[in-house]
């Protein structure tokens, strides 16, 4: 009865291990694009025909629901592929929703129409592919109005994560967050727009401030994950196994992946 979970690298294990925190007895395919790492600075053409390869692989292994825990992947080929590719017996959902319902204080699937919200300045820090994609400001402005975002590009964050190299990783947090604040000084709530960012949210709350809400996503769709399968449980596909996989080199991958989560994770070749 998996669930399969892609990301372009690590960054998704975040959510995958939130996810088995919360839903214990679901199998859970996790796949990793590490070959192709990182695809925030990919084109939008280049960053869909890498997602729909590996998301079609996690239907192959069983799973007939995907997250796209990548988001990258889910602002730039997300509505493309549910548009046009996910076949009908199949589900794809990325880690904007869960994050922009909780912003603005919605129920989990609330689809009503965009009101006022208490939040007025949110920062975006996000890899470049997904700030220049406006993704999240889209799919804000369904939920609510006179919201102002400014959107931060972290180049170089998650190569630095998942090099394992966080002196780096932490020097620029500090500099984004700099940036940041030069464009919009006292915002009111920061979205960690990344599934690596997680790994540094205590970088980003001391940078910000401690009157700085931070957002980050791995519980918020872990919770958003049981209440829509709660409702949908046909979406619960026939695989009974959990595995990892990798495009990547999967010795090399295992290891990273254990230091990244500190318990031992086995990938396979994809």
């Amino acid at each position: 009865m998996a669930v399969g979970i892609f990301d372009s690298g690590l960054g998704g294990l975040t959510v995958l291990d939130a996810v088995a925190k919360r839903l214990p007895d679901l199998p859970l395919v996790y796949m990793g694009d590490n070959s192709h790492s990182p695809y925030g600075v990919r084109d939008a053409d280049n960053i869909y025909d890498l997602t729909t390869a590996a998301t079609q692989r996690l239907f192959d292994a069983g799973c007939d629901l995907v997250i796209l825990a990548c988001n990258t992947a889910s602002a730039a080929a997300l509505r493309r592929m549910q548009e046009s590719w996910v076949p009908k017996d199949k589900r794809v959902l990325g880690v904007f929703v869960p994050l922009i319902e909780a912003l603005t204080e919605r129920q989990w699937g609330d689809n009503s129409p965009p009101r006022e919200v208490d939040v007025n300045h949110v920062a975006l820090f996000a890899t470049p592919a997904t700030v220049s994609s406006r993704a999240f400001q889209r799919e804000l402005a369904f939920r609510a109005i006179g919201v102002d975002v400014e959107a931060q590009a972290c180049g170089g964050v998650v190569d630095a994560i998942e090099d394992g190299d966080m002196i780096l990783a932490e020097a620029l947090v500090k500099s984004h967050v700099d940036a940041l604040k030069r464009k919009m000084p006292h915002p009111d709530a920061a979205v960690l727009g990344c599934t690596h960012y997680p790994l540094m949210a205590k970088e980003f709350q001391e940078a910000l401030g401690p009157d700085v809400r931070v957002f980050s996503q791995a519980s918020l769709v872990a919770e958003s994950l049981a209440d829509y399968l709660e409702r949908r449980p046909e979406m619960v596909g026939p695989g009974t196994e959990s595995m990892f996989l990798t495009t990547g080199n999967p010795q090399q991958v295992s290891s990273r992946a254990t230091q990244f989560l500190r318990r031992q994770i086995t990938f396979q070749a994809a």
